[in-house]
Formats: C-alpha cells, structure tokens, sequence
C-alpha cells in the first residue's frame, strides 16, 4: 500500500509545473536536495518513476502524466478543505441547526437572531419553531446543535443553561369581566372555559399539574396545536387561557388581553439545550454568546405583579 504524503505530491506538482527543480523548490520553501528527496521517495511508494532525469533537464514519464491532473486535483480539493475549514472557525461560512419553541421563536428569537446577523451575516441558520418535546427530541438526537426551551430536568445526555425564568399569564377576551383587573386569580379562571394547548404540550402539563394542587378542576373545553390559535380563540370571546409571559405580545396581537396571575406560582426556566458530550460548532457557540448576551434577563411583562 501506498504511504504517499501531501508534501511529497506537492512537490511532484511544483517540479511538473514549474519544469525546473531550483524553481519548484523556491515555491513550496524547500532545498534543492530536500525536493529530490521528496520525489525520490514518492516514487518509491508508487512503484515507479514519474520523472525521467538528465544532467539538464527532465520530463514527466506516461505515469506521470497520467498522475498529474489527479494530483493537482487532490491538492486543490485539501487547499480547498483547508479554505473552508478556517472560514468555519473565523466564522466566515457555516451553518447552524436551531430548533425553538414557538412562544420563543416568533416573539424574542428575531431580535437575538438580528444581532447575530450583524455579528456574522454570512452563517446561515435553519430554525424549528417546534413544541417544546421536540425540542428536546431535536438536540438529543443530533438534528438540531442548539435548542431553546423550558428545562427539560433530570436529562443526563443534555445540558440546559438557563437564559431567564418565564411566568405564566391568564390570557381574556377584551371585553372579559376580569380584563379590567391589574391581576387575576388562578382560581378566578377555575370555572371559565379553559383554552389550552393539546398534549404532550409541556405548557398544558404545567398548567393541569398546578391546577390539580390547588385541588381546581381541569377540563379544557377547547383545545388547539398552536399557541397563536390560543389567542385567536381567546379574542373571539370562546373562553380564557394561561400561556408563558413571553407570548404576551403575541397574545396582545390577536386581540387578547393579557393579566397577571397572583399567587398562582406557576414559572419555569427558559434556557439554551445542548447534547452532553458533543462540543459545538464555532458557528453554534457564537450563537449560543449572542442569546445569552441578549436574554439573560427575562423579557418585558415577566415580573410579580
């Protein structure tokens, strides 16, 4: 088996280019004798000669000739790997895999991915809006480097780093009889019909688990994939909801109104998921600064009332 180096190739290429062993050395920054040798040994590894030598001159053997443009082609594509692999750490190319859910991803994402922009403008970023499972799902199976979402707990293959701890809302129609209050009761919303996200969502979870210790019954009468649909039907007067404050925006944008719950307790960290074990791209680690830097406070409308 061939054992055949790069440096040597190189030199073959630079002494079949140049048609002289003083300018072929003087290109690829090596002696005279250390070129020679460097072909020489070539030679060995592959069987055969590539160059026939006088005292004067010499000329590229058949072999040679058909190694040739192999050669130039195998340097070309190293040169170019080389290229594409500085640009990756000098962020100068790249891509990033980011998945994020919904609530994250259509209201604070676009300001962290702007500034990012700025930052590196030629990485490119494919983004997952995606419930908060498959978030998880997502970066644990490698599809997705970055993932943003509530912390998952107790996950030995991730790691979760928190950006900001998110409250919960209760979410009314305008014309809704609490909508004039500063802040309503969890159990206010008890007996109203409950507007809530469709399981597995980690939001309806949340809310069922803490209805369910405050011993208040729990039975959505209507249900819905998407937050955004959440808000929509909340507008129209179908009932009320409780969604992340970060949606608060969103809500608003539809038509809702959105309160404070007082007393409900009802918080979860917001945070950047990674896979245990596998380092990240430069790519990614520059986009994971930029989100810290951007949301290690919580967002507007998240504090106690």
């Amino acid at each position: 088996m061939s054992n055949a180096t790069l440096k040597q190739i190189r030199a073959f290429v630079a002494v079949a280019r140049s048609n002289s062993f003083a300018e072929a050395a003087a290109q690829i920054h090596l002696s005279q004798p250390a070129l020679s040798i460097a072909i020489k040994t070539l030679e060995e590894s592959v069987g055969g000669q590539l160059l026939t030598r006088t005292t004067r001159t010499f000329a590229l053997t058949p072999e040679g000739e058909d190694f040739l443009p192999t050669a130039k082609r195998l340097l070309g594509d190293w040169d170019d790997a080389l290229e594409d692999l500085e640009n990756r750490f000098a962020l100068r190319t790249g891509r990033i895999t980011l998945a994020a859910m919904p609530s994250f991803a259509a209201n604070l994402l676009p300001t962290g991915l702007a500034t990012f922009k700025q930052q590196h403008p030629h990485i490119r970023v494919a983004l997952h809006d995606v419930i908060a499972e498959e978030v998880v799902r997502m970066v644990r199976t490698g599809r997705a480097e970055l993932g943003i979402s509530f912390d998952p707990e107790a996950q030995d293959d991730l790691i979760f780093t928190p950006l900001f701890e998110d409250r919960f809302v209760a979410v009314l129609s305008p014309g809704h009889p609490l909508s004039p209050a500063t802040g309503v009761d969890i159990g206010d919303l008890a007996h109203e019909d409950l507007i809530t996200l469709q399981s597995p969502s980690q939001v309806r979870q949340l809310i069922g688990e803490l209805m369910s210790e405050l011993q208040l019954p729990f039975a959505p009468a209507y249900e819905a994939h998407q937050l955004i649909t959440v808000g929509r039907m909340v507008a129209s007067g179908l009932g009320v909801s409780i969604v992340p404050a970060l949606c608060e925006q969103q809500m608003q944008e539809v038509g809702a109104c959105c309160r404070p719950l007082r007393g409900a307790g009802l918080m979860r960290q917001v945070g950047i998921l990674t896979r245990r074990r596998y380092p990240l791209s430069a790519a990614s680690q520059a986009m994971m600064e930029v989100l810290q830097n951007a949301f290690s406070n919580p967002p507007a409308g998240e504090t106690d009332d």
